[in-house]
């Protein structure tokens, strides 16, 4: 592969990208360096990157990775970076620019000589600062955690019967391919590996709070279970490796947390099953010379990541190899943990999958904390990461959003768990307005006081409208902090159609008092199935545009998604009235000329306008879909009703030659409903859609004018002008 001039920008659509850049204001001092390998970089590659403030002399600073984060703070400025690359001297990267403000939130970490000393003290090391037995507790922590700490008592007793996992409950490898014997298994592994590392945690806690012999007893049954899985059998890494993970971490709290309560052969036995399924986890990680470094879309590479330098941090000194994943996979972890976005949060993955990383977040980031002194969750992108999903899972909330599991209810006491650790207006007020109680687990392993408990400024509902630009996501609540809203989501994705994300460029949710009116479609059997691919992830299973019977954004080779992109390229806020923009053209692969859809939500009238252009080199009958979780009935009049519940939209094109179209959609899960349509136009080489959504059929006034420089619409009196 020969270079090119500016080498950092790979020719690869799933390489790391070079950042910062653009000039961009960064959340995060100092920020992370990222850059894709030089094309003739070997394992002994060195990379020198020259950081310069303004006309000041450049500080330089070398690396054998293709990321860099410098240990200290940056001084507020205008910066111009670049790289070069010791098998290519002379070949200096394009400088890039990026600015430090006061607004970018210090979070510094430093380097790994300095985390693994703190991480080497003597056990236990992840326990919590401030861990006191419950016979010490206050009346305040009582009446923080007294009933948490009373029903995980009760529940592990409870569970005691419950049976042992077993390697000969699973008999199929992953040799025999991804079929849905072997997905059900996978299933059946993670579940019954999670209930007992669960169990042995809880068991472990709860000794370490009462001195009960009991939970030390069940806590040593659990562990030698776990123990006694073959590394190398039905839940080995390359058959499991979430249950790979699973069980070393459990392992490893364990023999933290029960240290000196383990007799020496026990000991020895778990440490060395750490040992192993670490190396397997290693060896997966660090091929390619640290491959997440240079393609980094890998959601369960990026969390084994973060387990591996958990549970080398807490087996440092047992024995030579967790040196050597700690400085492999520690700082690699905190630079890495946006992979799924940009610096400013959010997951492009979907919020289900986004609530996935939650639980690993709230299961790794309160240990690490401990043990080297950095807490990821005052990482600028954690207080992104949980605005995001006050913007996108507000209380009350009953789906999830975009993307594998949006069908899936949200599990509020995770999100309870993200925003209590988490000390800024937008974590307090969703704390404050999250009815469900936080897992008692991890409440009991949580920071005492609770970290959102510390954020001492006001506490206001953030703002009804946002927009997260790295992911092309945005979103237009009527009132955020009324549980009776209107919330309007819309997604224009850079990251495609890549792994759990669909092809729903330009695509549209609408709710109202958490009733969808406007719905995608399908559900999450398992990834890859037969249904998945031709339906739940298709263009045609959401609110976007398709032409000739459905043909939507292409899926065919997931690395391929990436280049079919999306992009939000307008945004506005006000009182009255939120505007998105999105480009999905480059998403139908050149099946298009042009895909855009501008979106006007009117917050004083609750009404939506929707505008649609596209173009074609060949002539197309386009189909603007829709969906919902009841029947959709077609009126006389061209428009069209859905009403659920005590909620209701009448969907009224206002342009003349659409044609409304009863649709099929696959078979919906069982106990759900689903009713599809479309309006359509004739075939043609152009095609545009203006649509009203009717929040509620109010039926308002409309009058569409046209000008010399464009078009006036009005709906029920307010005014927006679209363009020609």
């Amino acid at each position: 592969m020969p270079s090119h001039a500016d080498w950092v920008q790979s020719t690869a659509v799933d390489a790391v990208q070079p950042a910062p850049t653009a000039y961009a204001l960064q959340p995060q001092n100092p920020p992370s360096f990222t850059w894709s390998r030089h094309p003739k970089a070997t394992d002994s590659t060195v990379y020198t990157i020259e950081i310069r403030r303004g006309s000041e002399a450049p500080a330089r600073y070398t690396t054998t990775r293709n990321w860099f984060l410098p240990t200290t703070k940056l001084e507020h400025g205008t910066y111009a970076w670049r790289v070069v690359a010791s098998n290519a001297p002379t070949e200096w990267s394009t400088e890039r620019g990026f600015v430090i403000n006061p607004t970018s939130s210090v979070f510094e970490v430093p380097d790994s000589a300095t985390m693994r000393a703190r991480a080497s003290r003597s056990r236990p090391r992840m326990q919590a600062a401030g861990f006191l037995p419950y016979s010490q507790w206050d009346a305040a922590r009582i009446a923080e955690r007294g009933v948490a700490y009373k029903n995980l008592g009760n529940d592990v007793i409870r569970r005691i019967p419950n049976p042992a996992p077993k390697d000969s409950l699973w008999t199929l490898t992953a040799a025999g391919g991804n079929t849905a014997a072997f997905v059900a298994q996978q299933a059946s592994i993670h579940e019954l590996i999670n209930k007992t590392s669960e169990q042995l945690e809880a068991a472990t806690l709860m000794y370490r709070l009462s001195g009960n012999q009991t939970y030390l007893d069940e806590a040593l049954k659990r562990g030698d279970e776990l123990a006694a899985l073959s590394p190398s059998g039905p839940t080995s890494f390359v058959n499991q490796d979430q249950g790979t993970r699973a069980i070393a971490l459990a392992l490893s709290k364990a023999t933290d947390l029960l240290d000196g309560k383990i007799d020496g052969s026990r000991r020895a036995r778990w440490i060395e099953v750490v040992r192993l399924r670490g190396i397997d986890m290693y060896n997966d990680l660090s091929g390619n010379n640290g491959r997440l470094d240079q393609f980094p879309f890998d959601s369960h590479g990026a969390n084994n990541l973060g387990f591996l330098a958990l549970v080398a941090s807490l087996m440092l000194n047992e024995f030579p190899e967790a040196a050597v994943w700690f400085d492999f996979s520690t700082r690699a972890y905190i630079h890495s943990v946006y992979a799924w976005s940009g610096p400013e949060g959010g997951y492009s993955q979907g919020t289900y999958y986004g609530g996935a990383a939650i639980d690993g977040a709230v299961r790794i980031w309160d240990p690490l904390t401990q043990l080297t002194g950095v807490n990821l969750f005052e990482k600028p992108w954690a207080k992104g990461f949980t605005k995001f999903f006050v913007h996108f899972v507000p209380p009350g909330q009953q789906t999830h959003l975009f993307g594998d599991g949006h069908e899936a209810k949200p599990y509020a006491p995770m999100l309870k768990a993200l925003a209590s650790r988490v000390a800024s207006s937008e974590a307090r007020w969703y704390y404050n307005n999250l009815t469900a109680a936080e897992a008692q687990l991890t409440l009991l392993n949580a920071p005492y006081p609770l970290p959102v408990m510390r954020y001492t400024g006001p506490v206001n509902a953030p703002p009804n409208g946002a927009v997260y630009p790295s992911i092309g996501w945005a979103a237009m609540h009527s009132d955020l902090w009324n549980p009776v809203r209107t919330s309007l989501y819309f997604k224009s994705s850079p990251y495609g159609a890549y792994t759990h994300s669909h092809a729903d460029q330009n695509g549209i949710v609408l709710m109202r008092n958490n009733k969808l009116l406007l719905s995608e479609t399908g559900w999450y059997d398992y990834y890859g199935s037969p249904m998945w691919s031709s339906w739940y992830r298709a263009t045609k299973a959401h609110n976007a545009i398709t032409f000739d019977g459905g043909v939507g954004q292409p899926t065919t080779g997931n690395t391929l998604n990436l280049r079919r992109k999306g992009k939000i390229t307008a945004f506005s806020n006000t009182a009255t009235l939120d505007y998105v923009e999105g480009d999905a053209t480059a998403a139908y692969d050149g099946l298009l000329t042009g895909a855009t859809r501008k979106v006007w939500y009117m917050r004083g009238k609750d009404q939506v306008v929707v505008l649609d252009k596209l173009s074609s080199l060949t002539a197309r009958s386009f189909e603007w879909n829709f969906h919902a979780p009841v029947a959709i009935t077609k009126n006389a009049d061209g428009t069209s009703t859905i009403v659920n519940g005590t909620e209701s939209l009448c969907i009224r094109p206002l342009t003349s030659g659409t044609t409304f179209e009863t649709r099929v959609g696959a078979t919906p899960k069982a106990g759900t409903y689903e009713a599809h349509a479309a309006y359509t136009r004739p075939s043609a080489t152009s095609a545009e859609f203006l649509m009203l959504l009717d929040i509620g059929c109010k039926k308002p006034a409309v009058s569409l004018t046209t000008t010399s420089t464009g078009r006036t619409l009005s709906v029920g009196g307010q005014t927006i002008v679209l363009p020609r």
